[in-house]
């Protein structure tokens, strides 16, 4: 079973979205588990302290690395992959996300203030990632969204596994534009290949249309795509 522990001074923001839809139900049915753990429970003063001024001078604070690496340690093994959630990390991608998801353990820290003692980082080996190129005020959301990525792709989580196969970073490309019911909307109509019945030719068309987006919207994946 996959399990999921996340190092925060928030625990109570887990499971949070997690608790909810796809992720939700297969938490419920055992699935997949997840361990909020609380740093300052490894504090070893009076008031918590889990912060100090940075060496150097600066503004903000830093998470110390006695109190984050006494709980790192309280729960690794020799099998679990260390993450920090981290804007100056490498950005998360769908391979990356199917790599997670064939584990059986992660522990994601989960940063606050300025971030975390760079000595924590190169003692545990943590892998740096990044979900975009902005900064949130913690790690917290960043995990959540790593943990709903994966989870979709555990065993027996999605009711169709045939639907991962089309979906946008799949083969390369964003994904083709959807349509349902009513055929007509606001002046608008789905397209007529759609209706025909040929797949062959519906398949020609969403390939199109899948390789439209990614040039128009995303360059780089396109650049990748057509040099691959």
């Amino acid at each position: 079973m996959f399990k999921a522990n996340i190092l925060t001074i928030f625990p109570e923001m887990f499971p949070s979205l997690l608790g909810q839809s796809l992720a939700g139900k297969a938490l419920s049915e055992g699935l997949w588990q997840i361990n909020p753990v609380n740093i300052r429970d490894f504090a070893t003063d009076n008031y918590r302290s889990v912060d100090d001024a940075p060496f150097g001078g600066g503004a903000g604070m830093v998470m110390k690395p006695d109190v984050l690496g006494a709980a790192l340690d309280s729960v690794k093994d020799s099998s679990d992959k260390l993450i920090y959630l981290s804007p100056r990390g490498v950005p998360l991608t769908q391979d990356k996300v199917k790599e997670l998801a064939g584990l059986s353990q992660i522990t994601l820290v989960c940063g606050r203030f300025e971030g975390i003692d760079e000595r924590v980082i190169t003692r545990y080996g943590l892998e740096e990632i990044s979900i975009g190129d902005f900064v949130l005020s913690g790690g917290e959301p960043a995990a959540i969204c790593l943990l709903d990525a994966v989870v979709r792709l555990l065993p027996d989580v999605l009711g169709s596994p045939a639907s991962l196969t089309e979906e946008s970073f799949e083969n390369g490309l964003l994904e083709y534009p959807q349509y349902t019911h009513p055929r007509s909307w606001q002046g608008m109509e789905v397209p007529e290949v759609l209706l025909s019945g040929n797949h062959k030719e519906i398949a020609a068309w969403r390939k199109a249309m899948a390789e439209k987006i990614t040039k128009d919207r995303r360059p780089d994946l396109w650049q990748h795509y057509i040099n691959n």
